[in-house]
Order: C-alpha cells, then sequence, then structure tokens
C-alpha cells in the first residue's frame, strides 16, 4: 500500500505518516525500482495502534515503548504491563483533569449567579416599568 492510500484510508496526511517514521513508530519496505515506499499488514497496524494511542492522550515516546516491546516479547507480557501502568497513570490524569474542572465550574456557575444578580438590581427602568408607575 502507498503512502497516499495509507493515509487515505486512515484520514490522516502523509505528512503525519512521514513524522511517525521519522520518530521510529514506523518502517515502510522501501521499493527501489519505484522509488517509494510501500506499506504492509504490520505498518498498518503499528499506525492504527499509534492514532489510538494519540486519541487516549499518550505521548509518541509512550506509544513507541508500548508498541516495540512486542518486538522484544512475543508473549505481549511486559508489553501489556506497560500498557496497564501508562493507562493507570494515563486514568490518575484524567480524574485530576475532572476534578479541576468540577471545581472551575463551581466557580464559573458562582460568578454567572453574582453577576445576574448585579443586572437584575441594576436594570434601567424599561417601557414595562414606566407604565406600573
Amino acid at each position: 500500500m502507498s503512502i497516499s492510500n495509507l493515509a487515505q484510508e486512515l484520514l490522516i496526511t502523509p505528512r503525519t505518516i512521514r513524522y511517525y517514521e521519522e520518530m521510529g513508530l514506523l518502517t515502510p519496505f522501501h521499493h527501489e525500482k519505484m522509488s517509494q515506499r510501500l506499506y504492509g499488514p504490520r505498518e498498518r497496524a503499528r499506525l492504527t495502534l499509534v492514532l489510538r494511542g494519540k486519541r487516549l492522550g499518550f505521548t509518541l515516546a509512550e506509544i513507541k515503548e508500548m508498541i516495540d516491546l512486542y518486538d522484544i516479547d512475543r508473549t505481549e507480557g511486559l508489553q501489556l504491563e506497560r500498557t496497564v501502568a501508562y493507562g493507570e497513570k494515563k486514568l490518575q490524569e484524567l480524574e485530576e483533569k475532572i476534578q479541576e474542572l468540577i471545581l472551575l465550574k463551581g466557580e464559573l456557575m458562582d460568578y454567572h449567579q453574582q453577576f445576574t444578580e448585579l443586572l437584575k438590581k441594576d436594570e434601567p427602568p424599561t417601557n414595562d416599568n414606566l407604565d406600573n408607575r
């Protein structure tokens, strides 16, 4: 599969794929006669994992480490251990962000209430208010 076909299939740009190659996440086959990169099922699977990892908030270094562990230990034990550890870390970070957002929402709601009450107090008279005098 060519870089443009792979990019189109996964809804990303060829530049993104080249960047992941530079980072060592992908190693396509270089076809000498056609002078182009070709991507097989292994590279497509790796790229899918990279995109999933990015969507979940993992860094490229973390993703690379998790993916590369499969090549070191085909039993997937090390890979699963590291993935679980990174996942737990990411869950903790998300929980902290959620708590921060809850506090921020409460603060914003308090300001909203205060400012709304101030507006009601200082409302200039309208035609409806003048008619009721």
